[in-house]
Order: structure tokens, then sequence, then C-alpha cells
């Protein structure tokens, strides 16, 4: 990370956080309601249009996720689940949340998807998670009084009734208008150069893409998702479809509003949707429906996600006054309110000067819940290469390599 190159005193915040999508704006809202002063600086608007937040499906499925995602991002995802509504419920803006469940579904000639779905999940996911009906499954008659809409179009199907999602983009209006009601001054339409980072006694970080000069190893996976609006399909939660090759999920918001994705590729292009990706999207939907063939299509959207070697988040510290916070990957509404909260306390750790050295940090380290996500890079005008360079993250204990696929 580049050391601060602004003089620091008693005038200025305690903390800047630079890059307004979903992590940064809850990194702010936190430290601002512990009573610090808070600066935010976001090279888009305050909507958040720019952010790769803004096209997500926002769907908190951690179980369903284990079958792609490694145990830490699970739990990551579960203890980010029972956070959601308590930080709802201090926003001063309505979101849409539900806490309704995911469900599964595939056709009779792919029913090898999921078994080896479920081997998955069983396999990534705590017990805890799975006992006492988090994943149940469903013959003909249970899946249709379940989702009705879906009555006679599947034979099987999984239930994961402890899911939710909400509404990505209500999400990042009530934590503007939060940030605005704790004090925060946001610096909206403000690109930060990594050469002259504004002045503060801790900045922290949460660029993701906007990132990369300073975390070389970052990279962008593209993904798309089309937006519908549906109002004859009366869908009660979301649903995933299994399928070799075009893997969907559908996820119903307010108002007869359906978000539709799954694609997932590498690669930072950041052009309109392809024709292939859409009648992919589209087709599959259809196969779970029919009465999506009369939707209306709102929006196409892509978007890249930052994303790191490991497929990890890691919050970063530089041995001075700098936190990195990246690498969300496509989990980002999912685990963002732990992986927030846990920069939070780093960063007032340091400001506070529990944390001023390697050895300081390690010890804070071992302590910490998720210290799998936490590492020590030395700033270059420290004099080394640090402790825990991010690179040496999948040497980590507890570390196991594993393949995202798209979902």
């Amino acid at each position: 990370m580049t050391a601060q190159s602004s003089v620091v005193s008693a005038a200025h915040p305690d903390f800047a956080v630079l890059g307004g999508g979903l992590c940064g704006r809850l990194v702010a809202w936190l430290l601002a309601g512990d009573g610090y002063r808070v600066a935010l600086y976001e090279r888009g608007d305050a909507a958040g249009t720019g952010a790769a937040a803004w096209v997500a499906a926002a769907m908190l499925a951690p179980l369903a996720e284990a079958a792609s995602a490694e145990p830490l991002l699970v739990e990551l995802g579960a203890a980010s689940l029972d956070l959601w509504p308590k930080l709802i419920a201090e926003l001063p803006e309505p979101v849409f949340f539900q806490c309704n469940g995911t469900l599964v579904v595939w056709h009779r000639a792919d029913r090898a998807e999921a078994a080896l779905f479920e081997r998955r999940v069983r396999a990534n996911a705590p017990a805890s998670l799975v006992a006492d009906g988090g994943l149940t499954a469903l013959d003909g008659a249970a899946l249709a009084a379940a989702e009705p809409t879906l009555a006679g179009r599947f034979n099987q199907g999984l239930l994961l009734p402890r899911e939710g999602q909400l509404d990505n983009r209500q999400v990042l209006a009530a934590l503007a208008a939060g940030l605005e009601a704790r004090g925060v001054a946001s610096h909206w339409n403000t690109p930060v150069a990594d050469g002259a980072l504004p002045a503060a006694h801790v900045t922290i970080d949460c660029r993701g893409l906007g990132a990369k000069a300073a975390l070389p190893a970052l990279r962008g996976i593209r993904g798309e998702v089309v937006r519908v609006h549906a109002p004859d399909v009366a869908l009660t939660r979301p649903v995933r479809m299994l399928h070799p090759r075009y893997p969907i999920y559908i996820a119903p918001k307010e108002r007869g509003l359906f978000v539709i994705g799954a694609t997932e590729i590498e690669g930072e292009d950041m052009s309109p949707v392809t024709v292939r990706s859409a009648l992919e999207l589209l087709s599959a939907a259809f196969a779970v429906h029919p009465a999506f063939g009369e939707a209306r299509i709102v929006e196409l959207n892509a978007q890249c996600r930052p994303t790191l070697p490991d497929h990890r988040p890691a919050i970063v510290w530089d041995g001075a006054a700098t936190i990195a916070v990246n690498g969300l990957y496509r989990h980002g509404y999912m685990i963002a309110p732990e992986v927030a909260r846990t920069a939070a306390e780093l960063a007032t750790a340091v400001l506070a000067r529990r944390v001023t050295d390697a050895d300081g940090f390690d010890e804070w380290r071992n302590q910490a819940r998720w210290a799998q996500m936490l590492h020590f890079s030395e700033h270059e005008g420290a004099g080394g290469s640090g402790r825990q360079p991010l690179c040496e993250a999948r040497r980590q204990p507890g570390y196991r390599s594993h393949s995202a696929e798209p979902m």
C-alpha cells in the first residue's frame, strides 16, 4: 500500500474511507455509528450506479453457495445473514429484506447435478447449517406446496429454508442516507489517486478494482444479469436451477421484478451484455416457468467483481495508517456485514494504537474471529516486504483450494 502523503492533524477526520460501494458504505456507517469522524470518497454517484453492488442480485445464501465456496465464506455468510436484519433496522430508509429460503430445482435429465450439488454443500457447510431441516429434500407434491407457481414443473427439489435476500439498490440508498444522518462527510464523484490520499489519521481502502495499483493480485470476474418485470410469475423466494451448462438463479424482488443471473467470465470487460449470455439467461428462466416468456426486459447489466487468487476477502494492514479491504468476489452482499465489521474493528485498533507493529498485529489477529482474512503487508516506506504479504494467503492454516463455479 502507498503511504499517506498528507500530514494529519486533529482537524482531520479519524478515518478516510476510499470507495463508496457496499463495503465502503458499511465501514463508514459503522465507524460513524461509534462516534468517529469519518470522510468517504467515491468516484461514482451516491446511488452507487458504478459499483458492482448496483448490479448484484443480493442473495444471502451461504448454504447454497457452499456448493462452490469454501467453509470460511460459508461461515462468513451465515454470520452476516444474522447481522443484516439488525443493520437494516437502524437505517433511515426502508429496505426489502426476505428470509424465506432458497429453492433449488432441476430437470429430470440433470439429476446428476443435484446429487453433486448436495454432496458439495454437505462437504463445505458447517453441520449447524444443514441440521434440523436446513437442507430438505422435496418431492413433487412438497415442492408444489412450497412454491405453488412451480407445481407440476419439477419432480424434485431442495429447500434451504434459512436463507434470504434483499434489494441491493435500496440498501445502497439507505446507507447513503445513513451516512448523512451520522455526519459522514461524503464526497461523491470524487476519485482518489494512490499518490494523493486525503488526509486522515487512518485510511481504509475499499475501492474494489480501483485499488489494483495497491493490490496487484486483484482481477475482475465479469458477471451479467437480466432484470425483468414478470407480474404473472408469483415466486416467493429465490430459485436456483441446476444445469451442467446453464445454471441460473432467479431472485424475485418487490412489485413483480426479478433478477436473473449466473454468468461468470474471466476478465474485466465492462462492455454491455452479450447476445449469447442474454439468450442463455432468458432461455433458462423460460425453462423454469413459461410465463417468463411474457416478461418485459427492464435492464441488461454487466459488472466485474473484484477477486483475489484464492477467492477470499482480504483485510490488509500496511504497518502504518492504511488498511485495504477487497476481494469480496461474487459474495459481496452475502459476507459484507462481517467483513466490514472486522475491518472497522481493526481500523479502530490502529487508530487507538492498540496495534502498532507486526507483532501487535499478529496478537490482534490471533484473537479475531476471522483471522484467515486478515493480513499484514508493510508499505514501501517501512523498509520491507512485509511479514504477511497477501500473495501468501493460500499458505494460511486452514486454507484449501477450491473451484468456484457459476451458480
